[in-house]
């Protein structure tokens, strides 16, 4: 009988074998070759609020996570509020990814929350297409620095009301949309951030609206 021969043209080469197999080993989607459309997103919030947990549940790659155990060194200086269980915190920020088609992936930033970290904030605003503030209706209040910094450096945002389990209050997005004088046009909906099918309904969201925001500044007045 005679030998099979293989088709260069189809199989696979060592190298591409290799690269397969290191990528199947590690858990990450690769890239597609036909992403064209790179946006940059920001995913802010205050402190113990979520911005880890969504940017870790929707990234198709292992994130990149700067989670360090909170010492004794914080006590008085960060308020833990009602998040006192927390025993780990962002020091500098979050890094992922997703592809939400072929051709359009967006890359998230997750910003520190606490307030020693906000620093860094401004800096990650640069180059940011749009922005999720992720709200806790427990501490609402924490969410008024991010949204006062995002409407100063005019970055288009929605924000995302991550629902906790022991949250008996439930208040409704209008009564929360009140509470933090948001406009009308700003989108306001609820998300699960330990759901990937939530949080990418949030970042779906974000791109509708600025695909909307982009068509407003392009059609005549």
């Amino acid at each position: 009988m005679g030998s099979a021969t293989s088709d260069p043209t189809t199989s696979p080469t060592p190298a591409t074998t290799e690269a397969r197999a290191t990528t199947e080993a590690s858990g990450r989607t690769p890239l597609t070759h036909a992403a064209e459309t790179g946006l940059k997103i920001v995913v802010v919030g205050g402190f113990g609020v979520g911005k880890t947990t969504l940017v870790r549940s929707v990234s198709e790659i292992r994130p990149l996570n700067t989670e360090e155990v909170m010492t004794q060194a914080g006590v008085g200086v960060d308020d833990t509020g009602s998040v006192t269980t927390k025993t780990t915190t962002t020091v500098a920020f979050d890094f992922g990814r997703i592809s939400l088609n072929d051709r359009m992936v967006l890359y998230l930033f997750g910003a520190p929350g606490q307030e020693r970290f906000w620093f860094l904030w401004d800096r990650l605003f640069s180059g940011t297409l749009g922005a999720v503030v992720l709200v806790d209706t427990r501490r609402m209040d924490d969410s008024w620095y991010a949204i006062d910094r995002l409407e100063h450096h005019r970055t288009p945002f929605v924000v995302a009301v991550n629902r906790f389990d022991d949250d008996t209050a439930r208040h409704s997005l209008d009564e929360i949309r009140l509470a933090l004088a948001l406009p009308d046009h700003v989108p306001l909906i609820d998300c699960d951030a330990r759901v990937r099918t939530s949080g990418k309904h949030v970042l779906v969201t974000l791109v509708d609206h600025l695909y909307q925001l982009a068509l407003a500044q392009e059609s005549p007045s």
